[in-house]
């Protein structure tokens, strides 16, 4: 999985400097929150540079990111972090402490490698609105993550469908730590790392495997 996923040309002719760390994390033994979350914050040396530069990358195309706020904007204003699930909990913690977009995906609810690319338009995302379940697109050369069957992330980081998260019944996931400049890419490393760590915390026996990929 991990050598077939893939930057579009188009995304990298936008963004040059994009890097993404992938991460599997085959044999995971998820569950309940146990309350971990309360008490995260940035950890030094972030300065907020990085979350200013995702939202000029919205802007490149076509977002309003006070709109549609990229990830890390969007947890680092919650103040106290959401409980989902261990494993959710784990990537949302790491997220905020390194200033890091990061997503987490159900590997096994995967059709075919994930890849990022600007969207045509007429792709199916699965969300919830209202409480219920419907079938939105994205708009014309909007970025997003998708695989075969459809979209598993709009606006590049912004929303996860509903088809590949992370549940407490998930044993093999893939995280997606994505970084722009000025963000450096040893900063980058060392939160996989950070991330690698708290899950072989909750799953000792837990597999993981790791790409970087570099403008």
């Amino acid at each position: 999985m991990l050598d077939q996923i893939a930057i579009d040309e188009a995304v990298q002719a936008l963004r040059p400097d994009f890097a993404v760390l992938l991460m599997t994390a085959e044999g995971l033994a998820n569950g309940p929150s146990d309350g971990r979350t309360g008490d995260v914050t940035p950890s030094e040396g972030v300065d907020g540079g990085h979350v200013e530069a995702w939202r000029e990358a919205y802007r490149g195309f076509g977002v309003n990111p006070k709109r549609a706020r990229p990830s890390v904007d969007a947890l680092l204003r919650r103040g106290d972090l959401p409980e989902i699930n261990r494993v959710v909990d784990a990537y949302n913690m790491v997220s905020v402490r390194f200033e890091l977009p990061i997503g987490g995906e159900d590997l096994d609810a995967y059709d075919g490698p994930a890849r990022l690319v600007r969207a045509a338009g007429d792709e199916p995302f699965d969300t919830v609105k209202n409480g219920e379940a419907v079938v939105e697109h994205p708009e014309p050369g909007e970025v997003v993550w998708r695989d075969d069957t459809g979209v598993t992330c709009r606006r590049w980081n912004w929303r996860q469908c509903t088809r590949t998260r992370i549940t407490e019944q998930t044993r093999n996931a893939l995280f997606i730590l994505e970084r722009l400049e000025p963000y450096p890419l040893d900063r980058l490393r060392a939160a996989g790392e950070a991330l690698a760590g708290m899950l072989a915390e909750i799953s000792p026996d837990v597999v993981i495997r790791t790409r970087l990929l570099e403008p």
